[in-house]
């Protein structure tokens, strides 16, 4: 029942940014009576109304809810192909929309890096000797 209710899409400050190749604006969902859209299906929406080739060229983030339900806010990105998506956008978003995959870490690594870095090593190393000895005597 709750899949009957209406849900308007409205784009504003629509934008073709012919440098990194995409279209992007900001999209308000108005879905009275029912909970948040999902992005899959806003996307899904969207491309349709802008006749997108790929929906994987298609990046929907940041969306809030206003007070009281009833109205979200976001940012859509569409670019026009996949290869100009995986050029610009952060890793984290190409993570987030399976474009990439998240490069897991050991324990160990990050231990050891956190550790290196605490080192003082070269030149450093010998002023902060100095330091700790009193400076230097004549």
């Amino acid at each position: 029942m709750a899949d009957t209710k209406a849900v308007t899409e409205r784009t504003r400050k629509f934008m073709t940014n012919r440098l990194l190749s995409r279209k992007q604006f900001v999209i308000d969902v108005l879905h009275p009576g029912r909970p948040n859209v999902s992005k899959a299906k806003l996307k899904e929406k969207l491309g349709k109304m802008y006749e997108v080739k790929d929906p994987n060229s298609i990046f929907v983030f940041k969306f809030r809810t206003h007070f009281g339900g009833k109205k979200s806010t976001g940012f859509e990105l569409i670019y026009d192909s996949v290869e100009n998506a995986k050029k610009y956008e952060p890793k984290y978003r190409l993570i987030r929309n399976r474009l990439d995959t998240k490069v897991e870490k050991s324990r160990k690594q990050m231990k050891e890096r956190k550790n290196m870095t605490k080192n003082i090593r070269g030149v450093k190393k010998t002023k902060a000797g100095d330091a700790a000895k009193g400076g230097k005597k004549k």
